[in-house]
């Protein structure tokens, strides 16, 4: 990879792993127009793991209360939003676990993409001028939590945005924008943090000496950025609402449409 490749693709990853509006199209969309080759796994894994420490040095405050109440077998409001946290994600491990194989061969095409891309963007405005935005993370159920988790599954097609489904599915349940993108964000954290393992598996079997300056520069500045795009985007949607982001999601999955 060239250093413009490198640059790009770790910034695109970075901004837009945590906005509503899908990482997957965009890099396709930037690879078709500069006609790159594919990045390999291992750039994906390093681009990832930066998403992941930006995401949990964000998040810092809240998993030192999770571990601190679970070290001291604590019945709180930490104990209890872990829990959630933990059932939302294990639909999308189930699932991930399952349909692994067929998602690689049989979703990944443009059109798909693009597709999902614009379909989903209309399902966040339908959600986000439904949505009650009464409640905060702490008076959702168990069984809420889940239903979080099972949209958080359809993530697993490309174009769909994993933020976005995630969104989705808690401002129908009634949260505010801002808690519903705190707790989305909160879910990718074991959601990235199983795939950058599973990629990483499957990276280092080929027995190819690793890129490490261009893994080492993808981190770092996909995580810069991911954490710029988390902090910017949880301070400004409850004015913003998800109007923007809809709006530029369609036009997204029209380019790719012409593309395709």
């Amino acid at each position: 990879m060239d250093l413009l490749q490198v640059v790009v693709l770790a910034v695109v990853q970075g901004v837009t792993e945590f906005l509503p509006i899908s990482s997957s199209a965009h890099l396709i969309l930037v690879s078709h127009l500069a006609g790159w080759p594919d990045q390999g796994l291992a750039f994906d894994v390093a681009v990832h793991l930066g998403s992941l420490v930006a995401v949990t040095a964000y998040f810092r405050r809240e998993l030192w209360g999770f571990a601190d109440s679970a070290i001291h077998l604590r019945q709180d409001a930490a104990t209890a939003l872990l829990a959630k946290v933990a059932v939302a994600t294990l639909p999308v491990v189930v699932a991930g676990f399952l349909f692994k194989g067929w998602i690689e061969t049989e979703v990944r095409s443009t059109e798909i993409i693009a597709a999902a891309t614009i379909t989903f963007a209309l399902a966040l405005w339908w959600a986000d001028r439904r949505g009650s935005a009464e409640r905060d993370e702490h008076s959702l159920t168990l069984v809420q939590a889940g239903l979080i988790g099972v949209a958080q599954t359809l993530a697993l097609v490309p174009g769909t945005s994993r933020a976005g489904v995630t969104i989705m599915a808690a401002l129908l349940l009634g949260l505010s924008r801002e808690v519903a993108a705190r707790f989305a964000f909160l879910l990718a954290i074991p959601a990235i943090a199983g795939a950058a393992l599973l990629s990483a598996v499957d990276a280092t079997g080929g027995g190819r000496p690793l890129p490490w300056d261009d893994l080492v520069l993808g981190f770092g500045l996909s995580g810069l950025c991911a954490y710029a795009c988390i902090a910017a985007f949880v301070a400004l949607v409850q004015r913003t609402g998800m109007t923007p982001y809809v709006l530029y999601r369609i036009a997204l999955g029209v380019v790719l449409l012409l593309f395709a």
